[in-house]
């Protein structure tokens, strides 16, 4: 999956085509509208402001795609907040070399010099950082082990070359969109922190309860990044959003196919062994697994909501009242664009359901005592 995804110059991310967007694979909310980054906005200002408004305050988003995101929480914060501007630094993570090169060209050197700060990875990160690393729909874009129950024992699933297809070869010589010669083969778990992480999560897997061909997908990336980013942090937040489940459902015994799932041009496909590299390859978030480990990293759960309730809190519900405000000062098609943008944000069968899950980690038990505005 991994190298599905980030292969340089044969991966998805590392395609020179823009696979995000309504005219790419999938929308994520920052393309919806310049709202989304606006909130967010809001809540980063407050994160500031609990912490005392510290000279030095940094705003990390990891896996920062194209930059959309970035480009309009810029915008907003340099024009609204002047204060909170003057102490902050942004730190744009992408591992992906053409993401990075598309988020320089599209913000402005005027929005970015002495701001902005572009880096791959993490590790890059020197400085312990005073303030909030945040990403949007970064854990199910990291590469998951697949695992299944064969007469009730727990196997990994692997990825073989079919040595009987008639296109099995080299795969380098392959096209891109050709159907894969790739087949599953099953055998022992790659590492016992597998079979840990059902026991850490409380899941009994496999029991009884399981049918026999049960699969489902575990991200130990997900753990190696939650080490990371509590290594970064020593005062602050860290703030995901994504679409997922707690781990009660996600590994619910009629959840019997797990979740991962392929994009190509807005419709979902179930073969990641197909269109390689064409294709987006994705799974759900274990929301449960990001708070029992991240304790373990002292990152504390502060709340974990949706993102309908998250960008209400925050002020979507006033902007959509206040529109009608705008008459006569806009063009009546843009002000129902943005009506249908803002509705999209909160529909609670698409990005409203998205998870909203904010940790902490050295603040003060005063702080830790004031509820953020996106979580009453």
């Amino acid at each position: 999956m991994s190298w599905c995804l980030y292969e340089p110059s044969l991966g998805y991310y590392e395609s020179p085509q823009n696979p995000i967007g309504r005219r790419g694979d999938f929308v994520t909310s920052p393309q919806v509208s310049a709202d989304f980054a606006e909130l967010l906005g809001e809540q980063f200002v407050e994160m500031w402001q609990v912490l005392g408004q510290p000279a030095a305050f940094t705003l990390v988003e990891m896996g920062s795609g194209a930059g959309f995101l970035a480009h309009d929480l810029l915008t907003y914060l340099r024009q609204s907040y002047p204060s909170f501007w003057g102490s902050l630094t942004y730190i744009s993570v992408e591992r992906s070399a053409q993401m990075r090169q598309r988020q320089q060209q599209l913000m402005p050197p005027d929005l970015t010099d002495g701001v902005v700060k572009w880096v791959s990875g993490l590790e890059e990160i020197s400085a312990a950082i005073t303030g909030c690393l945040f990403s949007n729909e970064l854990i199910d874009a990291m590469p998951v082990h697949r695992v299944q129950i064969n007469q009730g024992s727990l196997q990994e699933i692997y990825v073989a070359l079919d040595q009987q297809s008639d296109q099995a070869g080299d795969p380098d010589q392959m096209p891109r969109a050709a159907r894969s010669p790739f087949v599953e083969q099953f055998g022992d778990l790659s590492t016992p922190v597998l079979a840990e992480y059902f026991q850490t999560l409380g899941i009994p897997f496999p029991t009884d309860h399981y049918p026999d061909g049960y699969r489902t997908e575990v991200n130990l990336a997900a753990l190696d990044w939650l080490r990371a980013v509590a290594q970064s942090l020593e005062r602050g937040y860290l703030l995901t959003i994504d679409y997922g489940h707690p781990a009660h459902r996600y590994y619910h015994p009629n959840r019997s196919t797990g979740t991962l799932l392929c994009y190509r041009q807005h419709i979902s496909l179930d073969s990641p062994y197909e269109q390689i590299g064409s294709q987006d390859i994705t799974a759900h978030a274990d929301f449960t697994a990001l708070q029992t480990f991240g304790q373990i990293h002292q990152l504390e759960t502060l709340g974990l909501t949706q993102q309908s309730f998250f960008l209400a809190n925050l002020g979507l519900l006033d902007r959509l009242v206040n529109l009608p405000e705008l008459q006569g000062h806009q063009d009546p098609s843009r002000i129902l664009q943005r009506r249908q943008s803002l509705h999209t944000l909160m529909d609670p069968l698409g990005l409203g359901q998205f998870g909203v899950l904010v940790q902490a980690k050295g603040l003060s038990q005063s702080e830790r005592g004031i509820p953020l505005r996106g979580l009453r």
